[in-house]
């Protein structure tokens, strides 16, 4: 009788363990595998096609026609890359305008991919010219503030679109965020109401990305995108790894290594308030660091501070971390 147990035990034991083996093989067999992406070419020419584009609108201003028209600029032009697009309406109130209507765009592409990374710029232009030797209430054009980010954010979705990428990159564009009172760098109340705004409330509804990157000013001529301070207390190891990659890329002359001052720009309520981490890549002098170059809240920024070297150098470095992301290698 033990015997006959024995062997009864045995072989049920042989059992399990071959049917253990086959729902093993199984798994491993239903496992998604990364395919290695190669990383495209940026293409500048289009980043910076895209930021005479917006210049061609006029003054960005909220609460006017040129207004109205880039955002729905933007949202075609993510649409026609095969981009989700979501559009959060809220209203914000800027010198002398009260509850004016603003709106911040994302665009999703592969919205159902669970891992994601987060790419952000805003596309409004300042009303006031508060740094100008003359018409310093008359409005800028920005191509360098607020246009670059865009016109470089707009290329990497254009990239996408035609060099498939195996995770979900989210592209957000935030209104509203260079209306600020002049001199009040240190209350921030009236800058980055777009990004304020999306922070606190913010969409698609559980929204958590790996983690995000600001671009701000990343177009004009011998740029330098230092370590940022605020980025480097939420987010070093994050920034270390851009900045490393940038470097072994042969980017050195852009990305200094030098921690640069903090600032009050689009990054802070994403890390603070939606608990998201991001860096912020931003040109800053690199001799005076509280300083964004001579033409900056200036009439002076118009296409002529616009250097497609750049804008390469910058769509290069997001893109690489990108596919490199995808690959399973950044």
């Amino acid at each position: 009788m033990k015997n006959r147990l024995t062997i009864l035990l045995t072989s049920l034991a042989f059992i399990l363990l071959i049917s253990s083996c086959k729902e093993e093989k199984a798994k491993v067999a239903t496992q998604p595998t990364i395919t290695k992406r190669k990383v495209p070419g940026f293409n500048a020419d289009q980043a910076y096609a895209n930021i005479e584009k917006q210049l061609s609108f006029g003054y960005r201003v909220p609460g006017t026609q040129a207004h109205r028209d880039v955002v729905e600029w933007i949202e075609t032009t993510l649409e026609g890359y095969g981009g989700k697009v979501i559009k959060q309406g809220f209203e914000a109130s800027f010198f002398d305008q009260k509850n004016v209507p603003c709106t911040n765009i994302m665009g999703q592409f592969n919205p159902t991919v669970e891992k994601r990374i987060l790419l952000a710029a805003h596309f409004d232009s300042r009303a006031v010219a508060d740094k100008a030797d003359e018409d310093k209430d008359k409005p800028i054009l920005g191509a360098d503030d607020g246009g670059s980010g865009v016109g470089v954010l707009l290329a990497l979705a254009q990239m996408i679109s035609e060099s498939p990428i195996d995770i979900g990159v989210d592209f957000l564009f935030f209104d509203a965020e260079d209306q600020g009172e002049p001199g009040t760098a240190g209350d921030p109340k009236s800058w980055a109401q777009g990004s304020q705004y999306w922070a606190t409330n913010v969409v698609p509804n559980g929204y958590k990305p790996k983690y995000g990157i600001l671009l701000d000013m990343v177009g004009s001529d011998k740029a330098t995108f230092g370590k940022e301070e605020y980025s480097q207390r939420f987010a070093p190891a994050l920034q270390n790894k851009i900045w490393t990659l940038a470097k072994n890329m042969g980017y050195s002359d852009f990305f200094s290594e030098d921690m640069f001052g903090g600032v009050y720009d689009d990054h802070i309520p994403v890390n603070r308030d939606a608990r998201i981490p991001m860096v912020d890549i931003i040109n800053q002098s690199p001799t005076d660091r509280s300083s964004f170059g001579a033409y900056h809240h200036t009439h002076d920024d118009d296409m002529d501070v616009i250097s497609k070297r750049t804008l390469k150098v910058v769509g290069q470095v997001v893109a690489a971390v990108l596919y490199n992301e995808s690959n399973g290698t950044f």
